[in-house]
């Protein structure tokens, strides 16, 4: 292996100032939950900003393209995590580019709440979207630095990282909904922006607990590679600028052009990882046995992130909002898992700890998660068929419940699972391969929220939760053949 890749410091394990795990675990939980307050807290109004009429202070688009949007948008976001742990291991490391990156966010998030119409959302999306890449690949990454290999108090580690992660999709959504229905859309929007201000704050203030995590660049760009990466960087944007102007790229469209960059970014990475001199025979059999956990990842993530196009709509126009005499905003229904993750993700940590060696491998977990996400789809159907606002407020939390199941199963231990699996040469990288699959489902969830219709509800819920059931039962099947592939790592 070159001996350019250095090694990562990590916590000692005798650290357990917080929770029991190592203190910086608090500053790097507080930046992503005040990052996930933001993101959250402005997803949750940008499909009704995009399609509720001009009147009532939306921009008036139909429905199928307003889905597409948040759907390239949020896959735009995962897709995005490639720049952001390239730069991380090529250029800064990842506590500066996480950096960065929360200051590019904060930006993107003024610039919605300023800026009118369709210029303030492309602006705005792209500088979140891109500022969110980098903060979630490295985030991640640092969180993983903080453990020694064998440290057992990984997962348990990542479900406490992760309970942040939902503690600010509560509440973010719960006060930018109420501040746009009191105040409009842009108020909301700035509300996201003061979020993820608060943020940046906590993390300037606690930098120093990090004690060097991140600071290291594991495989430096030679400096003669820096003037053709910023032409190649500048082409990129002008091509893209080009295709927009000239209406290439239109919005119904957007989700599916992410889909096909998605793929094609994901094999090229897995390529370019896999004949790397600068890996072991037996970090490239683990990199194999990611493959089969990444197509399960998107499967997974192609049904959960419809809680921000498919479900967002179904709380708009299918669900009983009555609660007690009031009519709650929709923008609520998307804090009712976050409160689910809160509740289930100690008891999750607890259980792994507790089971310690004994615990179902990474590959099972990611086959119960695929399988019980289809299995929510199907609970639509008995509650399909009615007309306006006649699903039971009940029947959906059950559903959300189940989506916590499944999400608790699968992204805390997929974002574990990615670091344990990481080459040296890519420590960062494999963190981004993980979230490259974020970026395919979530983009996928836009696409196919296009079928959905109220007048076909049965079929589509069918077809999509039986095809994520049978993607759990394959993986389960194959999993010893993955286990022998990850080689010691469960």
């Amino acid at each position: 292996m070159s001996s350019r890749v250095e090694q990562l410091p990590s916590a000692p394990s005798s650290d357990r100032g917080f929770l029991g795990q190592p203190f910086a675990l608090a500053n790097l939980f507080g930046v992503e939950m005040w990052e996930r307050f933001s993101f959250y807290g402005m997803q949750g109004i940008l499909l009704y900003y995009l399609y509720y009429t001009v009147a009532d202070g939306g921009l008036g688009l139909d429905k199928a393209s307003a889905a597409s949007i948040v759907g390239a948008y949020g896959g735009t976001v995962y897709l995005s995590t490639i720049v952001g742990a390239w730069v991380a291991d090529r250029l800064l490391g990842s506590e500066r580019t996480l950096f960065y990156s929360a200051c590019l966010i904060m930006l993107g998030h003024i610039s919605l709440a300023l800026m009118p119409g369709l210029a303030g959302v492309g602006i705005g999306l792209i500088m979140i979207a891109f500022g969110s890449g980098g903060l979630k690949a490295n985030a991640t990454s640092l969180v993983g630095d903080l453990y020694a290999p064998d440290d057992e108090r990984r997962d348990a580690g990542f479900s406490i990282f992760y309970m942040g992660i939902n503690l600010g999709g509560l509440l973010g959504p719960l006060l930018t909904g109420w501040a746009q229905k009191n105040w409009g859309f842009h108020v909301g929007f700035g509300l996201a922006a003061v979020g993820m201000a608060l943020g940046l704050i906590q993390y300037t203030l606690g930098r120093g607990r990090l004690n060097g995590v991140g600071s290291r660049v594991p495989n430096p760009l030679p400096a003669a590679d820096r003037p053709r990466m910023m032409v190649s960087a500048a082409v990129a944007v002008v091509v893209v600028a080009a295709l927009a102007l000239t209406g290439v790229i239109t919005a119904d469209h957007l989700s599916t052009i992410v889909v096909t960059l998605t793929v094609v970014a994901a094999i090229a990475y897995f390529a370019v990882i896999l004949t790397s001199r600068r890996i072991t025979a037996q970090e490239r059999s683990r990199v194999f046995a990611f493959i089969p956990m990444f197509i399960a990842s998107a499967v997974f993530w192609s049904l959960f992130q419809q809680q921000f196009t498919t479900v967002a709509i179904y709380a708009d126009e299918r669900l009983d909002r009555n609660l007690f005499g009031w009519d709650f905003p929709p923008t609520w229904v998307q804090s009712i898992e976050p409160v689910f993750v809160i509740i289930f993700a100690g008891v999750f940590a607890a259980v792994w700890t507790k089971l310690g060696p004994r615990q179902p491998s990474s590959p099972m977990k990611f086959a119960l998660g695929t399988g019980i996400m289809g299995l929510a789809f199907l609970c639509f159907i008995p509650m399909s068929g009615g007309g306006a606002n006649s699903a039971p407020l009940l029947g959906l939390a059950g559903i959300l419940l189940m989506f916590t199941f499944a999400e608790l199963l699968l992204s805390p231990v997929g974002l574990s699972l990615s670091t344990k699996l990481a080459p040296a040469a890519f420590h960062t990288q494999m963190v981004a391969l993980f979230f490259l699959s974020i970026a395919l489902g979530s983009s996928l969830a836009g696409t196919l929220s296009g079928h959905y219709s109220p007048d076909h509800e049965v079929p589509y819920f069918a077809t999509v939760g039986l095809a994520s059931i049978g993607v759990g039962v394959v993986l389960a099947v194959v999993s010893p053949w993955i286990r022998k592939l990850m080689r010691g790592v469960n």
